[in-house]
């Protein structure tokens, strides 16, 4: 008979930063389990700033992608609010359909240049999301690949030299990127204290989350089911994973 070994314990991240970037392929990717995070952090008076790739245009099987751009850009925005980020940017890529490759990495190595962010976020860009059978998606696996190999690109001059000029410069600031839910985490985030602001903003994503399966979704069990979890490896209630990449 076998044992059952108890997951290991994550290591804090380090709170020793100022300003944040985030980076993730779709409205809503934060809000899985990193918005609870950065509410704690902007409490703290740090500055986070979101980049989504996409608008999420291919995200709502009943709304064409027309009328669905504006209508998540818009529940994204204050969604952010919620949270305490009040600059949101879009790249505009294509959803659903992103790839790995130098335009995107040209695209969010402009965006580190521009915000020179000491600690960039994504989502998990491993294969599944429970290191096993439980299968990724395609734009989050690009996103996060491109995020890392940018966060270097944007400290090379001699990497995409035509965006170089008196505002926007090369940008070797970054000190680590950290990968929200991967499995691979071995650090984490106590989200006790602004777990319900996480919750919030999760919830203003109210016409994609009214579009998912049969329209019934529980946002809050949903959000307690990934943070519990990570909160008893951390001591705490509630908790954020992390895979930390080292930059600097």
């Amino acid at each position: 008979m076998s044992e059952t070994v108890a997951p290991a314990p994550l290591e804090p991240v380090s709170e020793d930063w100022q300003r944040a970037l985030a980076i993730v392929a779709h409205p809503d990717d934060l809000e899985f389990g990193a918005a609870a995070a950065i509410a704690r952090w902007t409490r703290q008076g740090k500055q986070v700033v979101y980049c989504l790739v996409t608008s999420g245009e291919a995200g709502i099987d009943g709304l064409p992608p027309e009328e669905t751009r504006p209508l998540r850009e818009n529940e994204q925005r204050a969604s952010a609010a919620v949270v305490g980020v009040d600059e949101v940017v879009f790249l505009g890529q294509p959803d659903g359909i992103l790839e790995y490759g130098v335009p995107l990495r040209r695209d969010l190595a402009r965006v580190i240049r521009h915000y020179r962010p000491d600690i960039v976020i994504t989502n998990n860009f491993r294969a599944t999301w429970d290191g096993a059978v439980v299968l990724n998606q395609a734009d989050h696996i690009a996103t996060g690949r491109a995020t890392l190999d940018a966060v270097r690109d944007a400290g090379n001059r001699w990497v995409f030299p035509e965006q170089l000029r008196d505002d926007l410069l090369p940008w070797t600031g970054v000190k680590q990127v950290w990968a929200a839910s991967s499995p691979d985490s071995r650090h984490g985030v106590d989200t006790t204290d602004t777990f319900d602001l996480g919750l919030a903003s999760l919830r203003a994503h109210d016409a994609y989350l009214r579009g998912l399966g049969s329209g019934d979704f529980d946002a809050e069990e949903f959000l307690e089911g990934i943070s519990r979890p990570v909160g008893s490896r951390l001591g705490t209630r509630y908790g954020t994973s992390f895979e930390v990449f080292q930059i600097n």
